[in-house]
């Protein structure tokens, strides 16, 4: 047999090494992801683009998420496996029914609040798409009595109120997350028609008749709430929207919201080969 040479088997040695730590990567060894079947491409998009908005503007961070209704089947719906949202791509959306089973998993870890959306759905037939956060600015709003009003017109959604759902009422000391069917149907019914609930000391959800609506939203709540903690700073009292200003002022967004998302798309368009 042939000596193979020092230099060459060092390099083949390095080699080996690389293709083993590739192999254990995160992600690798699993079925290949393929995006949800029977899904409309321009949705899955949506919820990658929705994520991916959400994290540049810091409304998420390595937690979060974001979700359709399936546009062929409204008992389904489809949302990411469980992965920051800045990572999002379409091969990691999948599928699930509104009891929070994945339709395909391959092998792929899931929300374990996936039940926040599942429950929503079932409630609201009108809801497209949900979105959960964490948001910074918001979560003074949760552990307070202060109510989150609308401060400006971007916001007017607000103006309909933003209720407080208290996990420990009906289920005691918890971890504080939505990890089964009935959290998620409390959840869902202190939401009731509103665009908003918050979570206490946990974060809020935001729902709406798109993805893209729900994100504008959950941008906004952080928003207002951020701002309408900068107002109480100054002192005396707040000048916010009326109810009719808010119901008109959020009529107007809904009709302009194109020009925002594409801006916003425009913003993380050099992630998303990423």
């Amino acid at each position: 047999m042939t000596a193979i040479p020092a230099r060459r088997f060092v390099r083949l040695g390095a080699l080996a090494v690389c293709a083993v730590l590739f192999a254990l990567a995160p992600g690798r060894g699993q079925t290949p992801a393929t995006p949800a079947a029977g899904a409309d491409t321009a949705v899955i998009e949506d919820v990658v683009v929705g994520s991916r908005i959400l994290a540049d503007f810091g409304v998420v961070d390595a937690f979060g998420h974001v979700s359709a209704r399936h546009p062929a089947n409204p008992n389904h719906f489809l949302m990411s496996r469980s992965l920051a949202p800045a990572l999002v791509t379409a091969d990691d959306v999948k599928e699930f029914d509104l009891d929070g089973n994945a339709v395909d998993a391959r092998g792929r870890p899931v929300f374990l609040e996936r039940f926040i959306h599942g429950e929503i759905y079932k409630a609201r037939p009108d809801v497209m798409a949900v979105v959960h956060t964490h948001s910074p600015g918001v979560i003074p709003f949760t552990v307070t009595k202060v109510p989150l009003r609308p401060m400006f017109h971007n916001a007017a959604f607000l103006g309909a109120g933003a209720p407080v759902w208290e996990i420990r009422k009906d289920f005691g000391e918890t971890d504080m997350l939505v990890r089964d069917p009935l959290l998620g149907k409390s959840l869902a019914q202190m939401l009731g028609d509103k665009s908003v609930v918050l979570m206490r000391g946990h974060g809020d959800v935001t729902v709406g008749p798109s993805v893209n609506v729900a994100v504008f939203r959950a941008y906004y709540t952080d928003v207002n709430a951020r701002l309408q903690t900068q107002a109480a700073a100054l002192g005396g009292d707040i000048n916010f929207l009326t109810p009719e200003e808010s119901v008109k002022a959020d009529a107007i967004n809904l009709v302009v919201l194109d020009r925002v998302w594409n801006l916003w798309k425009l913003r993380i368009a050099p992630t998303l080969g990423k």
